[in-house]
């Protein structure tokens, strides 16, 4: 079984000569690329497992390098960025990012979110035709092709999206806790991480709802959690 295949995306050398080792000590194995071209070009050489995306690149912007990576390939990325303003982490997460860390961070914390976005993946349910559609309104989530459509039209979720948005269908009429969404989705060291959380599902009304600031699908129990609306 080969090694699991990391894409560091960032055009400050010593950024990659910090993660280099630490990851390969970590089993990965690791490609650099300092632009958007190298990283596109990197998709189809390296076939990596995971990407580490810098939003500060020389050639393209890193918001518009992630629409392209998304169309291409579906795989976790992390964006690590000095950008710390929610607006530009709600932007990278919309644009399919699964994750965001601000620089400067630790190698521990990084790790954990390595950890958590490899295991969305490798937890994934295999296709199956026995795995049935959900249905809610307008809504269609498909288990096993992974897709979501809205009114006939497809809905483009990153693969946390999705696992947020199937848990709330699957779970529809109920309130899911905070807690209980975090756990599930991210895992137990995000517990506490309830912005996160509101993020995503800010997102996902952006993607489903006709009237985001009035939503109809996910609705918030204060101080509680969300609930999906009722099959019914």
């Amino acid at each position: 079984m080969r090694d699991l295949r990391i894409l560091i995306v960032d055009d400050e050398p010593a950024i990659a000569r910090a993660l280099r080792p630490a990851l390969q000590a970590q089993g990965f194995a690791i490609q650099v690329a300092a632009s958007g071209a190298e990283a596109l070009a990197g998709l189809e050489s390296a076939s990596p497992d995971l990407i580490l995306l810098d939003l500060g690149l020389p050639d393209v912007d890193g918001v518009t390098l992630l629409q392209q990576i998304r169309a291409r390939l579906h795989v976790p990325v992390i964006v690590l960025s000095v950008r710390g303003a929610d607006r530009d982490k709600i932007s990278a997460l919309d644009s399919g990012a699964d994750d965001y860390l601000t620089k400067p961070f630790s190698m521990g914390e990084l790790l954990a979110r390595i950890r958590v976005a490899l295991r969305h993946v490798q937890q994934a349910p295999a296709p199956s035709a026995n795995r049935a559609l959900i249905t809610i309104g307008a809504l269609v989530l498909d288990p096993a092709q992974h897709t979501v459509t809205a009114r006939g039209r497809p809905v483009h979720l990153s693969p946390t999206e999705f696992n947020l948005l199937e848990i709330l269908m699957t779970n529809a009429g109920k309130v899911s806790t905070h807690r209980t969404l975090l756990h599930k989705v991210w895992g137990p060291e995000y517990v506490s991480e309830t912005q996160l959380l509101r993020v995503y599902i800010s997102q996902l009304r952006g993607k489903i709802e006709d009237r985001p600031d009035r939503p109809t699908y996910i609705l918030t129990e204060p101080g509680i959690g969300y609930r999906f609306r009722d099959s019914e």
